[in-house]
């Protein structure tokens, strides 16, 4: 097989000549807010490495204070700046300022206003200087936006060129992490229609720091990507599919995906407004465990349901597990797929290491008819048959993307009509209740599992959600965060030829080759029932703990 060039390899999606013409403008806007100061050597991106995650440290742009900054967590960001030990100010210009070096490599970004930012951190850091206090939990934080949540004044997008616009003012997310004192400064990329598990739109792919031949995940890659490159030190995403935990599971990163309705979405870009078959959440991507703690309480302590009317007044409460024993059940796969061995190898690994702490009781779980699961919310997400996609695609010029045809096509998609729609919702019910039953009698309180069915995924290979869809249908809270381990073609190779369970595993099989995938982290999952939000931040700390011993 022939290798790919960077450039191609980067390359944003395409069309006809009207679309072009459209697209070059966006993306020389782009290019034109990167500073010539932070501009890379040409000889660096004809012919980068595989990984590039050390070249925002070894490219000479960046000062060693700016590099000491960027190695922080959100929790010690705004920790140093509520006792003046660092500034707004110096907070987001080094974090632009790798953001900036970051999408040279990556594409992660659709928009670059680090002035912007600076201008605001500079009034947080005048109001620190006069009340000598913070104006909020998150006073002077760095934090980046997806593409799809309006930040006023920067381009967002619905996830088609057509839908791409300047915001004339902030969703509610941003509006309330505006008011908790956090700097916005740059948006994410994300792809073609938001649903997809890789992250390819008009302002290029977004590659994978860790191996530019692997995605970085979707829809929420561009986050997942400039994390892992440590441009960001905490960034929001969205899920409906699960498009928080595969790219943070792809990057080696940590991500939440909170109960439907308790994060508010009012004034989210969507292009199917008023379809309530499944719903999104919005949860952060980050660098640790507490930063998720601290994104989610900052957030829920705002009470967002005052402001957005969708948003269920649910507190989040976060357990004490040292006064009782978590039970963890362990589900190695979902009787659908079998996850490849770096997945596999990490999920035994973390099982044995369970098994011998008295902290927790670890059991097998059995997962639920997964495949009918999969089928109901994968119809559930296009019930006019793709018809929408296909006009937009139509009307703009825009290519469909091989993903986008996927997505939108038979035997899953179907157009319906209402009589229709009311008896996929009444499946859609009956499984949930099913489920639940079904969790019930497994007597766990959380579940740890594999977030895909592989680490990182080749290029425009990424056609079975199961591992994070089934809990965006029972909307079971998740996070998924890295075990550790990263792919190694030395050991992670198939004994024997494995049988595969479905035509879906077959696939899956297909795709794997111990070599292409050398270096990508290997990541896990953890969910637990509807609204039991903080039982599953509690638990993911108590298992990261027991891990890492």
């Amino acid at each position: 097989m022939a290798t790919v060039s960077f450039k191609e390899k980067i390359k944003g999606v395409g069309g006809h000549a009207s679309y072009e013409a459209k697209a070059r403008i966006f993306r020389e806007q782009l290019e034109a807010k990167i500073p010539a100061s932070l501009r890379l050597p040409p000889a660096i991106l004809e012919d980068p490495p595989l990984n590039v995650t050390h070249i925002p440290e070894t490219c000479g742009l960046l000062t060693p204070k700016e590099l000491a900054i960027t190695e922080l967590d959100a929790t010690a960001v705004c920790q140093k700046i509520a006792i003046g030990e660092l500034t707004a100010v110096d907070a987001v210009t080094a974090f632009g300022k790798r953001a900036a070096i970051a999408h040279q490599l990556t594409a992660c970004l659709i928009d670059f206003f680090l002035d912007e930012g600076i201008k605001q951190a500079q009034q947080l850091d005048e109001y620190f200087r006069k009340e000598g206090k913070v104006i909020g939990p998150l006073h002077g934080l760095p934090i980046s936006i997806k593409g799809m949540l309006p930040v006023k004044g920067t381009v967002g997008s619905a996830g088609f060129l057509m839908n791409t616009e300047t915001a004339t003012e902030d969703c509610d997310m941003t509006r309330i992490l505006r008011s908790l004192g956090a700097v916005f400064y740059v948006k994410t990329n994300q792809p073609q229609t938001l649903m997809h598990l890789e992250s390819r739109s008009t302002y290029g792919r977004v590659l994978n720091p860790y191996n530019t031949d692997l995605t970085a995940g979707g829809s929420s890659g561009g986050e997942s990507a400039l994390v892992a490159m440590k441009g960001s030190c905490i960034g929001v995403g969205t899920d409906g599919g699960g498009s928080i935990r595969a790219p943070s599971a792809h990057c080696g990163i940590y991500g939440f995906r909170p109960s439907c309705r308790t994060t508010p979405l009012h004034g989210v870009l969507w292009y199917q407004p008023g379809q309530d078959g499944f719903f999104s959440s919005v949860g952060p991507m980050c660098r640790s465990a507490r930063d998720m703690r601290l994104f989610l309480e900052a957030v829920l302590g705002a009470n967002p349901a005052l402001l957005d009317p969708d948003v269920l007044p649910v507190p989040l409460k976060v357990p004490d597990l040292t006064k009782r024993k978590l039970r963890v059940g362990i589900m190695m796969h979902d009787g659908v797929v079998m996850p490849h061995p770096p997945i596999i190898r990490a999920l035994k690994w973390a099982k044995a290491k369970l098994e011998a702490s008295s902290e927790v009781e670890v059991v097998d779980y059995t997962p639920y008819d997964h495949d009918r699961g999969y089928s109901i919310v994968r119809e559930l997400y296009y019930e006019d048959g793709g018809a929408t996609v296909r006009r937009i695609l139509k009307e703009s010029g825009e290519e469909i993307l091989p993903l986008t045809e996927w997505v939108i096509s038979p035997p899953h998609v179907r157009d319906h009509d209402a009589s229709e729609v009311w008896k996929l919702r009444d499946e859609r019910d009956k499984y949930r209740r099913e489920y639940s039953d079904h969790w019930w009698s497994q007597n766990v309180d959380v579940v740890l599992c594999p977030p895909f069915p592989g680490t990182a995924s080749r290029h425009d290979t990424a056609k079975y959600w199961g591992y994070t869809a089934i809990w965006n249908l029972l909307d079971y809270p998740g996070t998924a965060f890295p075990s550790g381990f990263v792919a190694d073609p030395a050991i992670d190779i198939y004994q024997e030829p494995p049988s595969p369970m479905s035509a879906a595993d077959e696939y899956n099989l297909s795709l794997y080759d111990a070599t292409k995938f050398k270096g990508a982290p290997a990541s896990l999952q953890i969910v637990g029932r509807i609204y039991s939000d903080g039982l599953v931040l509690a638990a993911q700390e108590v298992v990261e703990r027991i891990l890492k011993s």
